[in-house]
């Protein structure tokens, strides 16, 4: 069985992705503040997180150790606005990105997932 990591095309798929993503961030006004002035260390975070969670190599454990995404985004204020523009960037990322659609709905799936549990000021969803 082959991993989504292989489906998708590997480590440029993946760097691809987060490039996309990170596209869409800088010119975002709710989440460009939350994150630093320089966004390359993110993005190399981010794509390395992704190629090891999909199934490609754990160059991300080996420089940072376990992902423990709660803990790494709690000094974060992440809001249902925050959640909500961060997936809409990664949703129009992955959905740009050319997956089967099984796939794609497997990363959705996962990505809207996660943004939700990350999410640590309260409040309601926007309607």
């Amino acid at each position: 069985m082959t991993t989504l990591y292989e489906r998708a095309g590997g480590r440029e798929f993946f760097v691809q992705l987060v490039d996309r993503f990170y596209d869409g961030v800088a010119g975002d006004p709710t989440l460009r503040p939350l994150y630093p002035p320089n966004l390359g260390p993110p993005r190399d975070h981010l794509a390395k997180f992704l190629i090891q969670y999909w199934g490609g190599p754990t160059d991300y454990m080996d420089e940072r150790g376990h992902p423990r995404l709660r803990m790494r985004h709690v000094n974060f204020s992440i809001g249902w606005a925050e959640r909500d523009a961060w997936f809409r960037h990664m949703e129009a990322a992955v959905k740009a990105g050319g997956l089967s659609p099984e796939d794609e709905a497997q990363m959705l799936d996962y990505f809207n997932t996660s943004a939700t549990f990350l999410i640590n000021r309260p409040g309601q969803p926007a309607s």
